[in-house]
């Protein structure tokens, strides 16, 4: 069969998550011809694939949305303080057909490779359906936490049972009365943890790393409730899109010493009454994540929590972390009182590595086999750039993306990639840390501003419609990224997500910016919008 002509178009998008479907909303209306491609069967994204037995977001149900329909915001129902996944999907489909989205979309459509094409100004972007595009403006949109990371352990292929990640849970796999193993206590792994240990035979937890985890509080929202946020959604994103993480709650401006211990107390008690991880951090104290002691102190009020939960003083004090509170917070609906349950046990896999898997268990330093039927994954993913170096990208010059980001990656606003003309990552590495959703937003104001600045010195003066960062702007914003991690305790810990040191032989590194929301924002805005700065003249 001949191969297929390619196709011209002025913007590919690569990816149907959030950040897909907001950059083709945004896009939309400017008399663009597009196309956006994913390799799942319809939208959704990261919400398409994730539904393990308790998915759910812990940013609020009430910012966990896009921010730019009004009406949609004070009529589309949402009945309990966070979204579980069935919930956000639908959502997403409803805010595509709403905005008639769909007609722009293609999936089961992988993403092969991109070459930029110096003599046209086109990226050459290949697929699986053996189609090419010659794409203007090439948008790779694949989601911060999307490629999953599976760990290096001998035997996966003898196992007899059934082995899945929790980003690839299958729709068919029943747990009940099931001996299962999940390796893993991030987010995922507390909530696989919660969700079936009522319903397994045995449940193991093979962890490594115990994180500390607050209580979600999640609960059913009241109408008075929810008419007050109708009434004031306008203030509401108003201070969300100025706050320094964007969940949708005034950020304390009280540090942590200024109050005697008994008040700290209070604070801390209503934190773990009526927060949650991310509120925990932010809402009634501002130096949690900056101040060492302060931090020490959280900590030992986390620590005194679980072993008054945890019953059991040795899963206590497998479950206790001895490191600071300074990874990304992860909320739960009863973790720790999971642990109580007699059919639920802990493996410290500091103190018995797993060493292989056989064909019917996990078996471990000590010699003992872990008898299971299911083997769950919760160990996260190769976050950040991981989708972005999984396929073959490639600038100026055929330089490869993989090669340049040889010794970890690299951003001018988290957006844009010298070398890489017109090609814009929504919401890539190092953009701004804090509630993903508003972070997505301003990136795809950004990329569209530059759009619009484009397309616009190309009708007025002739211009090639060329956008490029500088390498001076992408040094600057990197060294920008640097100082802003250097006053939080985040950077400490090496072997986060956050870091790229989840994942074996990966460069490590700052990849997002600890600055702010609100700074984020003005700076992009500032420079797309306004003074093109950090970009190669039109």
């Amino acid at each position: 069969m001949a191969p297929k002509p390619p196709q011209p178009m002025d913007v590919l998008i690569v990816g149907a998550g959030f950040g897909g479907i907001g950059q083709a909303y945004s896009l939309r209306n400017l008399g663009l011809s597009m196309k956006l491609i994913d390799s799942l069967p319809d939208v959704g994204g990261t919400w398409l694939t994730n539904i393990y037995p308790g998915a759910l977001s812990d940013t609020e149900s009430f910012v966990y949305r896009f921010s730019w329909d009004a009406e949609d915001l004070r009529t589309y129902p949402w009945s309990r303080r966070y979204l579980r996944q069935p919930e956000i999907l639908a959502y997403l489909k409803h805010f595509v057909e709403r905005h008639d989205l769909r007609k722009y979309m293609q999936f089961d459509t992988e993403l092969l490779s991109a070459q930029w094409v110096e003599e046209s100004d086109v990226w050459e972007v290949r697929v699986s359906t053996g189609e090419t595009y010659w794409a203007r403006y090439f948008i790779p949109a694949m989601g911060v936490l999307s490629k999953a990371n599976f760990p290096a352990i001998p035997g996966f292929e003898s196992f007899k049972g059934r082995i899945t990640h929790t980003s690839h849970w299958p729709a068919d796999l029943d747990v009940t009365n099931k001996r299962i193993g999940v390796l893993g206590c991030g987010a995922s792994g507390v909530q696989v943890i919660t969700n079936i240990a009522s319903h397994v035979s045995s449940l193991t937890a093979f962890i490594r790393h115990p994180q500390y985890t607050l209580p979600s509080n999640d609960r059913p929202i009241t109408p008075v409730y929810r008419t007050w946020v109708n009434e004031h959604y306008d203030q509401i994103w108003a201070q969300l899109k100025a706050s320094f993480a964007g969940f949708g709650y005034v950020e304390s401006n009280r540090p942590f010493f200024s109050v005697d211990p008994g008040r700290r107390e209070q604070l801390l008690e209503d934190l773990w009454n009526n927060g949650n991880g991310l509120r925990f951090m932010v809402e009634h104290f501002c130096d949690i994540i900056t101040d060492a002691d302060a931090n020490n102190s959280v900590c030992d009020f986390i620590r005194r929590k679980i072993h008054q939960i945890v019953k059991d003083s040795e899963k206590a004090r497998k479950l206790i972390p001895n490191e600071r509170f300074a990874r990304r917070p992860i909320s739960n609906d009863g973790y720790y009182e999971t642990f109580n349950r007699e059919n639920v046990s802990i493996v410290d896999l500091k103190e018995t590595p797993v060493e292989e898997i056989t064909p019917d268990s996990i078996r471990t330093a000590d010699g003992t086999c872990h008898i299971l039927d299911i083997i769950v994954l919760a160990t996260g993913f190769d976050a950040v750039e991981g989708n972005l170096l999984r396929v073959n990208i490639a600038g100026r010059d055929g330089r490869s993306l993989k090669d340049t980001w040889a010794e970890g990656p690299k951003s001018y606003l988290g957006s844009f990639a010298a070398g890489f003309p017109n090609m814009f990552m929504v919401n890539g590495p190092k953009g701004v840390f804090g509630n993903v959703i508003p972070a997505i937003e301003a990136s795809i104001e950004f990329i569209t501003n530059a759009v619009q600045r484009a397309e616009s010195a190309k009708e007025k003066h002739g211009s090639r419609g060329v956008v490029e960062a500088t390498f001076q702007a992408e040094s600057g914003w990197g060294e920008r990224c640097e100082q802003a991690a250097k006053g939080s305790l985040f950077s400490e810990v090496k072997d986060s997500w956050l870091s790229g040191g989840n994942v074996p032989e990966k460069p490590v590194g700052v990849r997002t910016y600890l600055g702010g929301l609100g700074s984020y924002r003005a700076m992009g805005n500032s420079a797309t919008k306004d003074t093109w700065e950090g970009f190669v003249p039109l």
